[in-house]
C-alpha cells in the first residue's frame, strides 16, 4: 500500500493532462482525416484501417517517449515470480502482440492472396495456409513479449501442468475441439468452401476456427459444428476429392407408354440443359434407368452429372421443370396411386339386427 501512495506523490499531473490533450487532439485529427477521405470510396476501408493503425501505433510510441524518464513508467505494479511487472513492461508487451496481429492481417490478406493466385490453390488451401502462418506469428510474438517482459519460460513447466490436470478433468471437450481443428486443418477432410451434409442438412464450410467449424446452409443459416465432430462422425463431404455429382431424377410414367420413347425424350432433356448449363456435363454421359413396375406406374430414373455440387438444387429443379414440359407435349401421362375400392353385400340377418 505505502508503495502505490508513493507512486500517486511521484506522479506529475501536468504530464498526464499533457497526455490526454495530446490523445484527444490526435482522434480528433483522426476523425478530421477520415471525413476527408470519406471521397475515395473504393480505397476507404484501407485508408481507414492505416490511419486507425497510426493512431494506435502512434499514441503508443508517444506515451513510451514522453515518459520514458517518469519513475513511475518503472515503479513495479505486482510481482511475477522474481519478475516486477511496470507500466513499461505492459505497454511494450501490448505494443508487441498487437504489432504481431497487424502484421499477420498485412500477410494474410495483401501479400499472400498474389501467391495464391499465382499458384491457383484452392479456397481451402488458402484458409489453412493463412490460419497456420497467423497461430505462428502470434506464438511468437507470445513468446517473445514474455521474454521482453522478463519471464522466464521455463518456469511456465509449473503452469502447463496446472493447466494439464485442469484438462483431465474439466476441459477434455475443448482440449478435443482444439486437436481436431489442428488435424482438420492438416489433414483435410473437410476445408473452407467444401458443401457437407451434416444430419441431413446442406451447408458450406465457411470457417475452421480453433474449436469449432461454421456452416453455412442453403437458408442463410450458420450451424456451429464441434471439431471433433468431423473426426468422429460420417459426414457427407460433396467437394472432397472429385466435385463431380451425379443427380438422380426418379419419374413414372403411365403403364402402357413407349418405354423407348420415355428414354429418348429423357436423355434429350439432359442434353438441352447442357446446353443452357455448362455444369451439366456430358462425360459420364446422362443415363435412363428402367428400375421397374411400380403399383401404378412403369419408374424410370434419369442420372445427370454436375461439375458443380453447389448447382444440385438449382439443376434438379431446371431438369424437372424441363420433364414435366416434355412429358406434356408428348401426351405422356404422369399417373397417381390409385386403389380399387369393392363393397360387399351385407348379409341380410345382420341388416335385420340393426333395424
Amino acid at each position: 500500500m505505502s508503495t502505490y501512495i508513493e507512486w500517486l506523490n511521484n506522479v506529475n499531473y501536468l504530464d498526464f493532462f499533457i497526455v490526454i490533450a495530446v490523445v484527444i487532439g490526435v482522434l480528433v485529427l483522426r476523425l478530421l482525416v477520415l471525413w476527408s477521405t470519406k471521397r475515395l470510396q473504393k480505397y476507404y476501408d484501407a485508408t481507414r484501417s492505416m490511419i486507425n493503425w497510426f493512431t494506435f501505433y502512434g499514441i503508443l510510441i508517444f506515451l513510451l517517449i514522453y515518459f520514458s524518464k517518469a519513475n513511475w513508467m518503472f515503479t513495479g505494479l505486482f510481482s511475477m515470480g522474481n519478475v516486477e511487472i511496470t507500466f513499461f513492461l505492459i505497454i511494450v508487451a501490448i505494443l508487441i502482440i498487437s504489432l504481431a496481429s497487424r502484421i499477420s492481417k498485412i500477410t494474410t490478406n495483401v501479400l499472400l492472396p498474389n501467391i495464391y493466385s499465382r499458384y491457383n490453390l484452392d479456397k481451402g488451401l488458402r484458409f489453412t495456409f493463412d490460419r497456420i502462418i497467423h497461430y505462428t506469428i502470434m506464438v511468437i510474438a507470445i513468446i517473445t513479449s514474455l521474454t521482453t517482459v522478463g519471464i522466464d519460460l521455463s518456469a511456465l513447466t509449473v503452469f502447463a501442468g496446472i493447466i494439464s490436470v485442469g484438462i483431465g478433468f474439466g476441459l477434455q471437450n475443448i482440449a478435443s475441439n482444439f486437436i481436431s481443428g489442428i488435424i482438420l486443418l492438416f489433414e483435410r477432410p473437410i476445408k473452407v468452401g467444401d458443401r457437407v451434409i451434416v444430419d441431413e442438412i446442406i451447408g458450406d464450410v465457411e470457417k475452421i476456427n480453433m474449436r469449432a467449424t461454421i456452416i453455412k446452409t442453403l437458408d442463410n443459416e450458420h450451424i456451429i459444428v464441434p471439431n471433433s465432430y468431423f473426426l468422429e462422425e460420417k459426414v457427407v463431404n460433396r467437394s472432397f476429392s472429385d466435385p463431380k455429382l451425379r443427380l438422380v431424377l426418379p419419374i413414372g410414367v403411365a403403364y402402357g407408354t413407349d418405354v423407348d420413347k420415355v428414354r429418348e425424350l429423357l436423355l434429350e432433356v439432359a442434353r438441352e440443359e447442357h446446353l443452357v448449363s455448362p455444369t451439366v456435363l456430358t462425360s459420364p454421359e446422362p443415363f435412363v434407368n428402367f428400375v421397374g413396375f411400380g403399383d401404378s406406374s412403369l419408374d424410370f430414373e434419369l442420372f445427370v452429372w454436375i461439375a458443380d455440387p453447389n448447382q444440385f438444387i438449382v439443376i434438379k429443379s431446371n431438369v424437372n421443370f424441363r420433364i414435366n414440359r416434355i412429358l406434356a407435349d408428348n401426351n405422356i401421362e404422369i399417373p397417381f396411386p390409385q386403389r380399387d375400392l369393392h363393397i360387399r353385400s351385407v348379409d341380410q340377418q345382420v341388416q335385420n339386427k340393426f333395424k
